[in-house]
């Protein structure tokens, strides 16, 4: 073929080998750099080993000085390079070139190109690029190809986007003998963008800090590629912050629990703590930028990091990335790290602002309902509370639950239509208002009634002709499990019904009545609550959900109360709140009184936020048991799983946690509460070996039912294990 059109030229094979020029500290007879194993599979050992005396390229010693110069620098590189030589474009390729081939590689070496890459040669941009250049002499780069490596899908770099340069390759005499080809893997930087729309993406949809970090964290690690990844916000006394390094074990529960933060002081000279304190970005490309401050060996392990400030507004904070090897942080690398702090920054802020909203709301729903609900010899009450929308208002839905003076149990649950203060305000007043028409006169019509005036009289001072109001009261008598009940508006309770062998659930036939402030009658329904039977009384927001019939989400409410194993109030709230499938934009408050059989015996434990605090828990808790004269088959189990559950709150939720037990005949209940906002515990894999979040996988494997019951003064983590038969 000829180097220029029409030209024609002998190969190399003719040429005398007194024209051969090796450079110094090679072998003549070898195109193998100094220092290079020759008797290695990698292609440096492949050309000394090749015959090639049948190729066109001729005997090794014969080759043109130019050249064997020009294999020497493909076989030297490290970026993927090729020499294809002469008119069938025979392939001689380095190391990194042989990793781009994948498969093919060794079959490929000193093979013709057009047969190597066969299923795309006749594609436009490959055959026809390199014979282009091969008769042309002119030089060819094309940024951003998909280059034809690998086999398809089954070749390592399938759809890789490359930077691709063809340039001619003359002998001695300056003929075009060959082409040098280089293909530098752009596809990483194009995934990083790529990354960032994602990361976007990710941090759109995050509402708290914790939801922010777990974000940036994951994104550090995963797509960044670093070894360790850590982000602090000023929390107004110094610097919170937290970590992930690559290596930890993380399953279900623990990405969904909220990240373990640590305080630093405000003028600790680290890293990042110094960036979010000047606002300016600092890197390092080697050294231990983190020895003098470190807190444990993966700090120590840091040789490269890049640390960069997150600013706007009143936020002020830092994001790190760092290496355990030397690192050259490049210009365009830095660029990317500047744009993920940014967006990390805008994140950071509306969480924030909503976080201080949120904790608005949440105060304010904290002083609407009870501290905590009567204690009865025969009576057992839990209840629970969803915030509906993003739980950044303040709801209407309420339940309470008080003795009355004749010694019965009066249990409400209402709804305030809206959510908002308006809302949450006028649920304040008609719960305290309930309360003082109770205690004077326990009746429903009566308390009803009362509370229709005062509803009516609010709308008129008020001018507002929308109250909408709805109330579910009655009142229980403890000796007889006697229930009168009344409804304004409200839907009907459910009482899970318990024989000797099985369980059925029944509406009570509570007529509705009108809401308050419309007038109307209200009448009540007297049924009986026998030993063993449960109330439930739930908030529309259960059962309703946006275009389905009402009826769809009664039935199924009734189908998984009567399907549920225990009659534990507690197990039914969680239930009923997610027995309906299916999201809801409204508020959840369900308020379930079990008619215990026969009396249970109860005790509980403050431990403060403090490293020994599970032990204690154990020994406590292994005592009362045994002082109960509980089975051992279930003391240790117990005493398992409370522990893990008092760590999970200890360290997710940073607060003091309170322990309670309740013992009855056929089932053991342990409950583990904290008072921190900061996220719920989930479900966990049983079979994680993770060292955070495994205690919800042990308890998923040692009780009988277990499960969360968030409220607005935290959340409470439980665990039921039924007792054998026998004991």
């Amino acid at each position: 073929m000829a180097g220029t059109a029409g030209q024609t030229r002998d190969t190399p094979s003719g040429v005398p080998a007194a024209r051969s020029a090796t450079p110094a500290g090679t072998n003549p007879d070898s195109a193998v750099p100094a220092g290079t194993t020759s008797d290695s599979v990698v292609p440096a050992g492949l050309v000394d080993r090749h015959d090639w005396a049948g190729t066109p390229l001729g005997p090794l010693s014969g080759w043109d000085p130019a050249v064997r110069a020009a294999v020497e620098l493909v076989l030297a590189s490290p970026v993927p390079m090729a020499l294809v030589y002469g008119d069938d474009f025979l392939m001689i390729y380095n190391d990194a070139y042989a990793e781009l081939l994948g498969a093919k590689h060794p079959e490929a070496f000193a093979q013709p190109a057009a047969a190597v890459f066969a299923d795309a040669w006749h594609r436009p941009g490959v055959g026809d690029v390199v014979e282009r250049v091969y008769r042309t002499g002119e030089p060819f780069l094309e940024s951003e190809a998909v280059a034809p490596f690998g086999t398809g899908e089954s070749g390592p770099f399938g759809g890789t986007a490359f930077t691709r340069g063809y340039s001619a390759v003359r002998d001695s005499d300056g003929r075009i003998v060959g082409m040098l080809s280089v293909a530098t893997e752009t596809g990483t930087i194009t995934h990083r963008l790529q990354s960032l729309s994602e990361l976007t993406s990710a941090l759109a949809g995050t509402l708290t800090l914790d939801d922010v970090a777990r974000v940036a964290l994951r994104y550090g690690l995963a797509s960044l590629d670093v070894d360790q990844v850590a982000l602090g916000i000023d929390d107004g006394g110094g610097w919170r912050v937290v970590r992930r390094v690559r290596g930890e074990l993380l399953d279900e529960a623990d990405e969904r629990l909220p990240p373990v933060w640590r305080r630093i002081p405000r003028d600790a000279p680290t890293p990042l703590a110094t960036v979010a304190g000047t606002g300016v970005p600092r890197f390092a490309g080697e050294g231990r930028p983190l020895a003098r401050y470190a807190t444990d060996r993966h700090d120590e392990l840091v040789t490269a990091l890049a640390a960069l400030p997150l600013r706007a507004g009143s936020l002020r904070g830092g994001i790190t990335f760092g290496y355990r090897e030397p690192h050259s942080w490049a210009p365009a690398e830095r660029a990317l790290l500047s744009a993920v702090a940014e967006l990390v920054t805008q994140a950071a802020e509306r969480a924030r602002r909503f976080e201080t909203q949120h904790g608005t709301a949440q105060l304010l729903q904290r002083s609407m309902l009870p501290e905590q609900l009567p204690d009865l010899p025969l009576l057992r009450l839990a209840a629970r509370y969803d915030p509906g929308v993003d739980g950044n208002s303040a709801g209407g839905d309420f339940y309470d639950a008080f003795r009355l003076p004749d010694g019965g149990l009066a249990v409400v649950l209402g709804d305030v239509v809206g959510h908002d203060v308006r809302a949450a305000a006028l649920m304040g007043q008609v719960r305290a208002a309930l309360r003082g028409l109770a205690l004077a006169d326990p009746e429903p019509t009566a308390v009803l009634n009362g509370l229709d005036r005062l509803v009516h009289s609010l709308g008129a001072e008020s001018r507002n002709e929308e109250l909408f109001v709805t109330v579910l009261y009655g009142m229980l008598d403890p000796a007889t499990g006697g229930l009168t009940v009344a409804s304004a508006g409200h839907p009907a309770p459910l009482i899970r019904r318990w024989s000797s062998t099985t369980a059925s659930a029944e509406f009570v036939p509570v007529p509705p009545g009108p809401p308050l402030g419309l007038a109307g009658p209200r009448r009540p329904t007297r049924v009986e609550l026998r030993p063993g039977d449960t109330l439930l009384m739930f908030s529309d927001g259960v059962v309703e959900r946006r275009g389905q019939d009402l009826g769809i989400g009664m039935s199924a409410l009734a189908a998984a109360v009567a399907e549920t194993s225990t009659s534990d109030p507690r197990n039914l709230c969680a239930v009923a709140s997610a027995a309906v499938p299916g999201t809801t934009d409204d508020d959840v408050a369900v308020l379930a009184v079990e008619h215990a059989a026969a009396p249970s015996r109860s005790a509980g434990l403050l431990v403060p936020a403090e490293p020994i605090a599970p032990s204690r828990v154990r020994h406590w808790l292994a005592d009362q048991l045994a002082g109960w004269q509980v089975p051992e088959s279930v003391i240790g189990p117990a005493v398992l799983c409370a522990s893990e559950l008092t760590t999970n709150a200890l360290l997710h939720a940073g607060t003091e946690a309170r322990v309670e037990i309740d013992l009855s005949q056929e089932r053991l209940l342990v409950s583990v509460a904290d008072s921190g906002t900061r996220g719920t515990a989930s479900r966990a894999h049983v079979d994680t070996l993770s060292s955070r979040g495994r205690g919800l996988g042990l308890i998923e494997q040692l009780s009988d039912t277990w499960g969360t019951d968030p409220s607005v003064r935290g959340s409470t983590v439980w665990f039921e294990i039924m007792l054998p038969i026998n004991s």
